[in-house]
């Protein structure tokens, strides 16, 4: 191939010897006579490689060299140097000053033409690498705009619930654009928060597969009632659906229910969480389960461990990138120093900085995704009230009604209340008041089956250990159950003045005093028969029969204006 070679060297004798010699090896010849005419003559010119002389007049070899090497920037200019030094550390500087061979002279014409090729091959190499380089970075930068846009889609998805309540604190740490650890968070229709922790395997992107369909399956089935076991079951399903095998997620689901002062808990594979309580007594709530999308429905155990809530208490999650972060003397963090940060706190209010402050001081910075998040126990409240669909025209007036009957089998594994609120849904008059009309829903439902048909005395949710002892008997019970019915009547009306909701059950059990048990003042630490003081609370009309098998409620809207 034809170069373009510049010869620096002040003798002319030696500079139209070597002229001849490059020239009739098929290359482009420019000459100059010093250092500083090379210097000019690369500017003007451009050539592909210099032989330079290293000791000429005006400018010597080794700074023509070094200025030569700075205007080329990142292209490679070889430069062979032309020499009759001997000594070692001559030839070394004519290296150091940007050289990348030398020839010595007399001239060899053969060896001239190989080092030319020589350099010639490193040019192309590095021109390869370059071209190389230039196309990794566009593609990058083409990457990195995709990864942003699918994550400012995934962020709307991923946190479209409540994680900006007051009562949330968390942060989390990607390794990558994308995290694998997912933090969700929603108020329920009834009033309940759920808040899921979870951990894919792997980093980025690839971990960040299955929280799209996680995400929306958890806001999705929240915002139509349904239960946190419905939403874990489904969850499971879908991740074992679309997950190759390798591929799993580490997952905490809490079920915060403050009006009822409980707290339902499943953790599959995530470091244990805290429940602190207002007094700084201390509750695990430990790994039971496989992570979410290694087994199928059916070999699923979805069973939630249960514990009382007061409002003060705190809950404390983390990913295992916590307790596995590593300093800088590759130790890591442990269980032992997260303990000692919850055992030094004086001051609950100062558990998550102080727990955040431990994790600053022993590593400064984090090398694996991490997550930690706090939620503090407040008074219940109802959750907010669905917007109301835009309608063009006045509502028409509606006269319907509709009888469910829950049997033994249904009683086992079904769960009416979503359906029954999509179907309540579809008057736009009941939409603001649709968390409370679930919550009394569910409390109905609840006293129905759970003190009626299976019998169950809420006294025994007297303590943590009582709370267990319930919902192992709920259990039982349930799996058992070979006869009883639940029924439930919804019955709408509207005329002129408004309309009206009532909503009627009755069950297979013996009945209770509801008198009685509305008489019972609700102590402060009281774990249970909150149930029929927050029926009567939120809704327009509360009644029952006489024998205590039947329950009804109402709620009430007026005309439109």
């Amino acid at each position: 191939m034809r170069l373009s070679i510049l010869i620096a060297e002040d003798s002319p004798v030696d500079r139209m010897l070597l002229s001849t010699i490059v020239a009739k090896q098929g290359h482009r010849v420019l000459t100059a006579a010093d250092g500083q005419e090379a210097v000019e003559l690369f500017q003007q010119e451009r050539p592909q490689l210099v032989l330079m002389d290293a000791l000429m007049p005006v400018m010597d070899g080794f700074e023509a060299a070094r200025r030569i090497k700075q205007l080329a920037g990142d292209e490679l200019v070889p430069i062979i140097f032309l020499t009759s030094l001997t000594e070692h550390e001559a030839l070394a500087s004519c290296l150091e000053a940007g050289g990348d061979d030398f020839i010595a002279k007399p001239y060899n014409p053969i060896i001239l033409e190989a080092k030319i090729q020589a350099m010639h091959r490193l040019r192309r190499l590095q021109a390869t690498v370059l071209e190389q380089r230039d196309l990794i970075a566009r593609r990058n930068q083409q990457l990195l705009a995709e990864h942003r846009a699918a994550k400012a889609i995934f962020d709307k998805v991923a946190h479209a619930g409540c994680l900006s309540a007051p009562n949330i604190r968390y942060r989390q740490s990607p390794q990558a654009l994308f995290n694998g650890d997912l933090l969700l968070a929603v108020q329920a229709p009834a009033g309940q928060m759920f808040v899921l922790l979870g951990d894919f395997t792997g980093h980025g992107l690839p971990a960040a597969i299955g929280a799209m369909p996680l995400a929306e399956t958890f806001y999705g089935m929240a915002a139509k009632g349904y239960s946190s076991t419905d939403i874990l079951r489904e969850m499971n399903a879908k991740l074992k659906q679309i997950l190759p095998v390798e591929m799993f997620c580490c997952a905490a689901l809490l079920d915060i229910n403050p009006q009822q002062g409980t707290l339902r808990v499943w953790n599959g594979g995530l470091p244990d969480g805290y429940l602190i309580s207002a007094n700084g007594q201390r509750t695990a709530l430990v790994s039971r389960h496989l992570p979410l999308g290694v087994v199928s429905a059916a070999a699923l155990d979805d069973k939630f461990e249960h514990y009382p809530l007061a409002p003060g208490d705190r809950l404390l999650l983390l990913s295992d990138g916590v307790v596995e972060s590593r300093n800088a003397d590759d130790e890591l963090f442990g269980e032992e120093r997260l303990l000692a940060a919850l055992t030094a706190n004086r001051d609950p209010a100062q558990l998550f900085d102080e727990v955040e402050q431990a994790l600053l001081d022993f590593h400064g910075q984090q090398h694996d995704d991490l997550s930690l998040v706090e939620v503090v126990v407040t008074d219940g409240t109802i959750a907010a009230p669905l917007a109301a669909a835009a309608t063009a025209h006045r509502s028409r007036p509606m006269d319907w009604s509709i009888r469910l009957e829950m049997r033994a089998e249904s009683l086992r594994s079904g769960n009416p209340l979503p359906m029954l609120l999509q179907l309540l849904l579809q008057v736009n008059q009941l939409r603001p008041r649709a968390g409370a009309i679930y919550a009394v829903l569910g409390e109905l439902y609840s006293n129905a089956l759970e003190h009626g048909v299976l019998g169950l005395d809420s006294a025994l949710k007297c303590d943590a250990e009582g709370f267990k002892r319930y919902y192992d008997l709920r259990q039982q019970r349930l799996q058992a159950l070979a006869e009883g019915h639940v029924h439930l009547e919804l019955a709408i009306r509207t005329d002129a003045r408004g309309g009206r909701l009532r909503i009627d059950i009755d069950d297979s059990g013996g009945g209770f005093d509801v008198t009685q048990a509305l008489q019972v003042q609700l102590a402060g630490d009281r774990l249970s028969g909150r149930g029929l003081h927050l029926i009567r609370q939120l809704s327009d009309g509360f009644d029952w029969q006489s024998d205590g098998q039947g329950l009804s409620v109402e709620f009430i809207w007026p005309a439109e204006a």
